[in-house]
């Protein structure tokens, strides 16, 4: 029976309840591009983080204006000119970079007070706060070159940023920043949003990127951590500057204290919902501890298990575990955790005295079956059982026997068991044996 339109919505509003309730209250650091700003589909982006905000999220947006500034320039008939991919600021260009941000701020400002009826922001009461929240410093000269009024950020007011959030107000940016002086200073909004998001200590720094250069997919590592990022950056070579810039700010943001940072390309509609309130997300994830990890489980985790088992225990694939029993032998299982689902599983029954062990109910979800899961999984419980001075492993199977040999385990047959195991063995299943020495 085809599924209805209906009924999907239903399961994807009940499968996005968890990241509704995980999202409330926290703060959130939201950066893009000026040319984000000046694409058709803006509007839409503007709804979207509306929608966030109408959540209970606590939202700073970091707007960048790098075309609008250089259409000004141009339009003034100044030479832009740049320097390790920074734009040196004069006395001449300043009021123009004052000007092309000012406009992009106020148009970002209009959008978000829109509330028309018949509109996705009919209804909506958003107020929004600017101000010299960022003081900042002079880059100086580097290399010969005097960056002049082209700065970095000096400190963040953290404190009057967490005022207005706890306002209930959409805290807007924009990439320049004050001296103590009185000066103007032209800066990165991707050094900014980085700033921002550490100052406040945020829970999320995202980054909506021009490029598609990020090149996602189910089977690949959409998750990093900063200690992965140069091996990330060395296999894809072809990354852009802007995509480099974002990834070592992201990096850097997470080693500081924020939680999460995320890549997405704000060319796909409506990644921004996608990433926040999807398990797989629709870009690049980078945290400062493992998002997926095998650990030994817990009995939290009985639940986890069994809705992961069950669908194979009616299929006659796993032999039936009654909760009481999962709960007795929690301690014989390890799991994989992502983001706070349960993914897989297996457990280890261990025969000291012939130094073998039985590897048993192992499963991987099946979202997550074409990412090799199951090959570290396996990998993770021979470690296991040579930590526990195991010499071989046995498994029962009714029907993944050809899995197991392709990873080593070869045919054998119930003499390999120990005695009190091959007294339980099921001879209505007549389950294939096979053996790996690890």
């Amino acid at each position: 029976m085809p599924v209805s339109n209906d009924n999907l919505f239903v399961s994807w509003f009940r499968s996005s309840s968890p990241y509704i309730h995980a999202h409330r209250g926290k703060t959130f650091v939201i950066a893009f591009e000026g040319e984000a700003v000046a694409s058709d589909v803006f509007t839409d982006l503007i709804h979207d983080i509306a929608l966030l905000q109408g959540l209970g999220i606590k939202l700073v947006i970091v707007h960048g204006a790098r075309p609008q500034i250089e259409t000004n320039l141009k339009a003034r008939g100044i030479d832009l000119d740049y320097a390790e991919g920074l734009r040196v600021t004069d006395e001449t260009s300043l009021p123009g970079v004052k000007e092309a941000v000012g406009s992009v701020r106020l148009e970002i400002e209009a959008l978000l007070s829109q509330g028309l009826a018949n509109s996705p922001m009919a209804g909506t009461r958003i107020r929004v706060a600017s101000g010299n929240f960022v003081m900042a410093k002079p880059i100086g000269v580097l290399n010969g070159v005097d960056y002049s009024h082209t700065g970095e950020v000096r400190r963040v007011d953290a404190d009057a940023v967490i005022q207005q959030l706890e306002n209930n107000n959409i805290v807007l940016l924009s990439p320049l920043g004050y001296s103590p002086t009185g000066e103007i200073f032209n800066l990165s909004a991707n050094d900014v949003s980085a700033q921002v998001a550490i100052a406040l200590n945020a829970d999320k720094l995202i980054y909506l990127t021009e490029g598609n250069d990020l090149g996602r997919s189910k089977s690949s590592n959409n998750h990093l951590t900063p200690a992965a990022l140069q091996s990330f950056i060395k296999r894809r070579k072809k990354l852009t500057y802007k995509t480099l810039h974002c990834l070592e700010n992201a990096a850097t943001a997470c080693r500081s204290g924020v939680k999460r940072a995320h890549l997405v390309s704000r060319h796909i509609d409506g990644a921004l919902l996608k990433e926040l309130f999807t398990r797989d997300g629709a870009g690049i994830l980078i945290t400062a501890e493992a998002y997926e990890t095998i650990r030994q489980a817990q009995i939290d985790d009985v639940t986890g298990i069994i809705e992961l088992i069950s669908p194979l225990e009616e299929k006659g694939v796993l032999v039936k575990r009654s909760r009481e029993l999962l709960e007795t032998e929690i301690n014989k299982f390890v799991v994989v955790e992502r983001d706070g689902m349960i993914i897989g599983c297996a457990a280890l029954y261990e025969c000291s005295r012939q130094k073998i062990a039985e590897l048993a109910c192992i499963v991987i979800h099946p979202d997550y079956q074409s990412g090799g899961k199951g090959d570290m999984l396996l990998e993770y419980m021979e470690k296991q059982a040579r930590q526990s001075g195991m010499e071989q492993l046995f498994v029962l199977t009714t029907q993944t026997l050809h899995w197991f040999q392709e990873r080593g385990f070869k045919r054998s047959d119930l003499s390999i068991l120990p005695k009190k195991r091959r007294a339980l063995y099921n001879y209505q299943r007549n389950s294939k044996v096979a053996v790996k020495t690890v």
